[in-house]
């Protein structure tokens, strides 16, 4: 499957900006079951000084503002080439050691809630103790939207019992971890079955099991990927896969908007 991407983030400030930078995680990677086969990112207010590929193999593009800007637009699009792969991204790549992804961070970190969690886990095999998991943390924790807060640690969306899909994936990394799997957040895009334009990105996790490599668990959706979803960018939890951050100078108010198209070519 085919898909292509539209996607524009803008922020309007209070007052003129007198500097400010931001990091973007919005290019897709390309795997053995996803080909980027075109994509390009657009800066208006800001441009682009340089961009890297970080310990996570994403690709980051560092933005500038311009000196007293008040609006700041980043618009990415492109295609992507889609296989079916019953959510096996396959064995690790790269320079980061496997044992990283088992590291807790503050926001995946293991308490109480989770590792009541982990307790009720059951299953045979590794794989069959995993979508157990995922499914005890979709049954513990509802989605919902306008609900939690970006700044929630996977204790607190436990605690909360509710959240978006950055709390389902951040109490499974919690969980994963905690079981002895080493664990990554992603970040991308989700093509939805009755839309094209939608309001955010989307975010899942993946585990890692032996001889098999990389598995993907939507908790939100009680899936594993399938070519309806784009991997972006990964990182031990949200704040390492976060497709926009940053810093700016100034103590003015900002809004932000974003508009995201993903349908099928």
């Amino acid at each position: 499957m085919r898909l292509k991407i539209s996607h524009l983030t803008r922020y309007d400030y209070d007052e003129a900006v007198p500097y400010g930078l931001q990091q973007l995680r919005l290019t897709p990677k390309s795997t053995r079951a996803q080909e980027v086969t075109a994509w390009a990112t657009h800066i208006e207010g800001g441009k682009k000084e340089l961009s890297f590929e970080d310990h996570h193999r994403n690709v980051v593009e560092l933005v500038s503002f311009e000196p007293g800007t008040s609006t700041l637009i980043v618009r990415s699009e492109g295609e992507v080439e889609l296989t079916d792969t019953a959510g096996v991204v396959g064995p690790h790549a790269g320079f980061t050691p496997l044992w990283l992804f088992l590291r807790s961070t503050p926001l995946t970190r293991a308490g109480p809630g989770v590792r009541e969690i982990v307790r009720s886990v059951e299953g045979e095999g590794e794989i069959d103790r995993l979508h157990d998991l995922s499914a005890k943390i979709r049954g513990r924790i509802a989605y919902e939207t306008g609900v939690s807060h970006p700044g929630w640690t996977a204790e607190d969306a436990v605690e909360a019992g509710h959240g978006v899909c950055q709390d389902h994936a951040h109490v499974f990394l919690a969980a994963a971890r905690a079981m002895g799997y080493p664990a990554r957040y992603v970040s991308g895009y989700l093509m939805m079955n009755d839309r094209v334009s939608q309001e955010a990105g989307h975010a899942w996790a993946e585990a890692h099991v032996d001889g098999l490599g990389w598995a993907g668990f939507d908790v939100s959706n009680g899936i594993s990927p399938d070519t309806r979803y784009v991997r972006v960018a990964t990182g031990l939890d949200y704040a390492e896969a976060a497709p926009v951050s940053g810093h700016r100078f100034g103590s003015g108010g900002e809004t932000l908007s974003v508009s995201l198209d993903v349908a099928q070519q």
